[in-house]
């Protein structure tokens, strides 16, 4: 009998939706939710010994993998299995994370959200394969984890074929035809009308809905976030310049005004000289202050928080907008300023 973990988020488990989005990591034995028909379609050689859960907001929180992966050890699997996550940026984050710390340990993972989910990389090298894109696609998304479950579970490796996503490693096969042979096949293929063929994949960029406007901003708590790169002068925390895989955050409270001399940016996309003479022009921290004093708006939120956009990459930018959102969410953050480069 193959002993299986199963790893979802707090909705479903059944604990609820936004409003428990930050209850810790907990466990029960066998199969909850979702986890019900997969154990069906894994079959009679296969138990769901226990699922383990977790809110996305918590989930997206510091030194929270720790204690996942005790509950994972405690019930000593054979394989894991986190999501399916479709396109929900939180719960796909901590399905990969839990998916990369599990295979780590040296346990057999199969992680399953969208190819669009913002969390798929950091899975690192553990195997995810495709969901559809919401959970009215549960039923062919379970369907596909299962199959790669069975495949996962027999030490096979996973591929394309079997819906494998995110980062796949590179095999080296033979083909028939030559390099310029297939080419000719490619364009042909275009001629034809075929828009799909490639043996390049580009990737594709998200349209994101812009959120409606505060109701009241007069009442909101507001944060500053910028991806600007302005840090205390000394850059203590070695944020990179360029192709940035963190983001920071740091305290404004007691602060007015971002004095020069005390916070540069380390942005090595553009010239910093003017930054660098006025803080402000990156995090405007003096016109918020002024408009915090005269009422306009609620409160401002006592940190802001800061990383590079020069050159990082898509699934980096993506990952730190659903920790921002996580982060902010806790803090009861209504509403962020961001400034751009």
């Amino acid at each position: 009998m193959t002993r299986v973990v199963h790893y979802i988020n707090q909705f479903f488990a059944g604990l609820g939706g936004e409003d428990t989005a930050t209850v810790p990591p907990a466990s029960k034995e066998g199969a909850v939710g979702p986890g019900r028909k997969l154990a069906q379609l894994l079959g009679d050689d296969y138990e769901i010994v226990a699922t383990v859960w977790c809110g996305d907001d918590h989930a997206a929180g510091p030194e929270v993998m720790d204690d996942l992966l005790a509950l994972v050890r405690a019930a000593e699997p054979d394989v894991v299995v986190t999501g399916p996550a479709f396109t929900s940026g939180r719960y796909g984050l901590a399905c990969a994370r839990v998916a990369a710390a599990v295979a780590a340990e040296g346990i057999a993972v199969v992680a399953c959200m969208h190819p669009d989910n913002p969390g798929i990389d950091e899975a690192g090298t553990a195997p995810v394969v495709a969901s559809g894109e919401v959970a009215r696609q549960m039923g062919p998304s379970l369907e596909t984890l299962a199959a790669a479950v069975r495949k996962v579970a027999a030490g096979e490796s996973l591929t394309a074929d079997d819906g494998r996503v995110g980062k796949i490693p590179r095999r080296n096969v033979t083909v028939d035809q030559t390099s310029a042979e297939r080419a000719v096949a490619l364009v042909l293929a275009r001629l034809g009308g075929d828009r799909e063929a490639t043996e390049v994949p580009l990737p594709r960029f998200d349209q994101v809905t812009p959120a409606q406007p505060v109701a009241d901003v007069t009442t909101a708590l507001i944060a500053l976030v910028t991806e600007g790169a302005l840090v205390p002068d000394a850059n203590p925390d070695s944020l990179e310049s360029a192709r940035a895989t963190r983001w920071l955050r740091y305290s404004l409270d007691g602060r007015d005004v971002l004095p020069a001399g005390e916070f540069r940016s380390v942005h090595g996309g553009f010239s910093t000289v003017w930054a660098n003479e006025d803080p402000h022009r990156i995090v405007p921290l003096d016109v918020a202050r002024q408009l915090e004093g005269e009422g306009a708006i609620g409160t401002l939120h006592g940190e802001y928080l800061v990383t590079a956009g020069n050159g990082t990459s898509v699934g980096n930018a993506r990952r730190f907008g659903v920790e921002w959102a996580a982060d902010l969410r806790r803090q009861g953050v209504q509403a962020a300023l961001l400034t751009a480069t």
